[in-house]
Order: C-alpha cells, then sequence, then structure tokens
C-alpha cells in the first residue's frame, strides 16, 4: 500500500481560502445592502463580515501553531 500525506495537515490553506470565500461574500452582498435592509435580511451582510473576521483569527492562529510546530521538529 502506498503512503499518502493528507493534502492540509495545519489548516492554513484551508482558513485562507474560506477567509477569502467569505471577505468575497461580503462585497459581493454589499451593493444589494439596501434591497437586504428591506427584506430583513441585513443580518447577512454581518455573518460574512463574522465569518470573515473569526477566520483572520482562525488563520493566525493555525499559522502561528503550524511554525511552532516546524521549530519543535527542527530541534530534535
Amino acid at each position: 500500500m502506498a503512503d499518502v500525506d493528507p493534502l492540509d495537515v495545519d489548516g492554513v490553506r484551508t482558513l485562507a481560502v474560506g477567509t477569502v470565500l467569505w471577505g468575497l461574500a461580503f462585497l459581493m452582498l454589499l451593493p444589494f445592502s439596501g434591497r437586504l435592509r428591506e427584506d430583513g435580511h441585513l443580518w447577512w451582510l454581518w455573518t460574512c463580515v463574522a465569518g470573515f473576521g473569526l477566520g483572520l483569527v482562525g488563520w493566525d492562529y493555525c499559522r502561528r501553531r503550524k511554525n511552532a510546530r516546524q521549530e519543535q521538529s527542527e530541534e530534535i
């Protein structure tokens, strides 16, 4: 059986893609903010902002964790 490495062990790329997608969703919904407000769906914009913000926090956390693991493996 062949040894196959997982695609994204540290999650940095996954969080980067997700964060960018939340940001794009916000930018795509922004021109429709008036209509969203009228329909009572303005929370969609704030959901995108929250997803983007939490994605940045998670992205930074995973990046730091990846760097710490690399430093730790270099010491051994």
